[in-house]
């Protein structure tokens, strides 16, 4: 009986020894975490190093469920912030990236937008510029024209001769006529000018002139729709005309001077691109 006492105390003491150590240690850890004060990530203090774990130091064979439970539960939270915090951090730097970029397209947008104005507006000075040119010589044209508008000036003329007391147009004149309608065509600003003279005296020749005159009005009217607006038709019967060495002489026979007139009205139309109506032309000086 006595030696199983002696037997059965020294293997209680052995099996208590876990127990006790197990007790101090779950003592010991709440105050080594008070104790420390360095800032974690987390913001919480960082976790203290395993304790001697009494008699069998840091590898106790005999550990319970609830200890080491307890020894993992602060190390898993931890570890589950941690990830939390590094999720979160994640999210913000892919947030704030996307931002940045937003902005500098925001950016890059509005300087090429600003680019493409400017260039517009160059390119719409450079037409302000070209238009204003323009105008500025249409302006100066119409002015000269303006100026020279009542001037004609001879472009061309012509002589038809008649036999005496004859008034009918010959073929020769007829083709020299129309020569001269035929040139005109579409044109404004020329008038005809149709002088007519006659051999004889008095009343007489200025009757025949007249006729004559009047038988190539009649034809440009008839022949080449010459408007009649733009003839002037006189009767000089007798009078003398001024020859090549500036002497006067008296005519013999018949004969018609058909001188064509122009003004500058035809390059006015040329210069501006503005059409002249008929209302314009029945307007023109005679």
């Amino acid at each position: 009986m006595n030696y199983r006492l002696l037997v059965a105390l020294p293997l209680a003491a052995v099996l208590a020894l876990p127990a006790v150590a197990q007790t101090t240690s779950s003592t010991q850890a709440p105050a080594a975490t008070a104790a420390a004060s360095t800032d974690s990530a987390t913001g919480k203090a960082p976790l203290a190093p395993p304790s001697r774990e009494g008699f069998w130091g840091r590898v106790n064979p005999f550990a319970r469920k609830n200890y080491v439970k307890r020894q993992t539960d602060p190390i898993r939270d931890r570890v589950n912030e941690l990830d939390d915090l590094t999720a979160a951090n994640s999210r913000n730097i892919k947030d704030t990236d996307s931002r940045a970029q937003a902005g500098i397209k925001l950016a890059s947008d509005k300087a090429n937008e600003a680019d493409q104005h400017a260039i517009d507006a160059g390119n719409k000075a450079t037409l302000a510029q070209q238009s204003a040119q323009q105008v500025t010589t249409r302006v100066q044209t119409v002015e000269s024209v303006v100026s020279n508008i009542d001037q004609y000036k001879a472009s061309n003329q012509t002589e038809i001769r008649f036999r005496p007391g004859q008034t009918a147009l010959s073929k020769n004149a007829k083709d020299a006529i129309d020569q001269m309608a035929t040139a005109v065509k579409g044109q404004r600003g020329y008038i005809f000018e149709v002088q007519g003279f006659s051999s004889g005296k008095g009343q007489t020749a200025i009757t025949n002139s007249q006729k004559m005159a009047e038988s190539v009005v009649r034809y440009l009217v008839l022949n080449h729709e010459i408007p009649v607006y733009r003839i002037y038709l006189v009767g000089m019967g007798n009078a003398p005309t001024a020859a090549d060495d500036a002497k006067t002489k008296h005519v013999s026979g018949g004969r018609v001077e058909i001188s064509l007139l122009k003004n500058d009205l035809e390059q006015l139309s040329a210069n501006t691109g503005a059409p002249v109506t008929s209302a314009d032309q029945q307007q023109q000086p005679k």
